[in-house]
């Protein structure tokens, strides 16, 4: 039987720098991973956005998260040379009765601490992104945007440094809890069972079900498991835009909006489809929706320019047509099992808040000792 002192599930950005905090506070640390590689699912799925921590209820884990991560991983990134940009970001209103909404984020953003947002008018609007047809808007001068492979590259390296490692082809198949607190783990790929002291589950839209399937280890209160599936289309030729541009949310997502690759090229997405399973097809037959929805802010878009791109999925634990959930980190304070944390609904702003999360999963692990 293989022993370690602590085991995370999953080797995604969060995952990943969970792994890698651990290790940095002397754990001795391996990461388990399905794949064959880092990050193949909603890490290398999604806008490459450095949130600001604007749209997230005031007092909640993602608000928090959110602005403590940002300032996190933009000292990270400026120390490791992590390719990312300070573009900022406009949050647009395209008529009237949305102006409120607007408001209401400036109102969010100081009760969240994420900073002064500047209120623009409709031409300073179109002074800074020409194309752009609105009515109000607000700058968000937080808001960037990193390359996500080159950050989860860094955590493993860092992890690795640390003296911990990613076993890649270990999927974990069952699990339980032994009568003297460690963790058995059976894993395919390996000959025999691993066990550990502490263990994270951290495999994102399988959390719930991982949860559930690890015996006497707290997965009666895990939440249900929803889908929420996004496309990207990318705009070719030259980008019109020189920084992001969202109207305002939507329920389940953030509207389909325009983020910029580093390279400056034009994406848009994504837009919210509820599916029952995870599917990564591509749809083509949504590009009148999404050139609907763009040309109520990009008036100029020519819909033959937009091209297919790929697919993401969130992992929610709210359904559809209900109020969005917070981040679930489930430490022993929650479900009574020392040494295990659960990490549930770890969507947008998760890459954002991903060094954040590592520092809030050993607080979890530490007060659990203390208590």
């Amino acid at each position: 039987m293989i022993e370690v002192q602590t085991v995370v599930i999953g080797a995604g950005v969060v995952g990943l720098a969970v792994a890698r905090a651990l290790a940095l506070a002397g754990r001795e640390v391996i990461v388990l991973e399905r794949a064959d590689r880092i990050g193949t699912e909603t890490s290398s799925r999604n806008s490459e956005v450095i949130h600001s921590g604007v749209y997230y209820r005031e007092d909640s884990l993602k608000a928090r998260l959110c602005v403590t991560g940002r300032h996190a991983l933009y000292n990270y990134c400026r120390d490791r040379g992590i390719l990312h940009r300070q573009t900022g970001k406009l949050i647009i209103a395209v008529c009237d009765a949305e102006i409120a909404i607007l408001q209401s984020y400036t109102e969010r953003a100081a009760l969240n601490g994420t900073g002064r947002l500047v209120w623009c008018s409709a031409a300073q609007v179109h002074d800074l992104e020409p194309e752009v047809q609105c009515v109000a808007g607000v700058l968000v001068p937080w808001t960037g945007i990193v390359d996500s492979q080159s950050l989860m590259n860094s955590l493993w390296g860092d992890l690795q440094a640390a003296g911990g490692e990613v076993a890649f082809r270990s999927e974990v198949i069952a699990g339980l809890r032994l009568d003297d607190g460690r963790f058995r783990l059976e894993v395919r790929g390996m000959a025999e069972p691993l066990t550990s002291h502490e263990l994270v589950n951290s495999v994102g839209l399988q959390a719930p079900a991982m949860a559930r399937s690890l015996e006497g280890c707290g997965g009666q209160i895990a939440p249900e498991s929803h889908y929420a599936r996004g496309h990207y289309f990318a705009l070719a030729g030259r980008s019109p835009f020189s920084r992001l541009v969202y109207p305002v949310a939507e329920a389940a997502g953030l509207g389909i909006h325009v983020t910029l690759d580093l390279a400056g090229n034009a994406r848009f997405g994504p837009d919210v489809e509820w599916v029952k399973s995870p599917d990564y097809s591509f749809d083509e037959s949504r590009r009148s929706r999404f050139a609907q929805a763009i040309k109520r802010y990009y008036p100029g878009l020519d819909p033959d320019r937009l091209r297919p791109g790929y697919v993401g999925i969130r992992p929610k634990i709210a359904p559809a047509n209900s109020p969005g959930a917070d981040f679930r980190i489930d430490g022993p304070r929650m479900h009574g099992i020392p040494g295990i944390v659960h990490l549930y609904g770890i969507e947008s702003p998760g890459l954002t808040a991903a060094l954040a999360i590592g520092d809030e999963v050993i607080a979890a692990l530490d007060q659990a000792d203390e208590g």
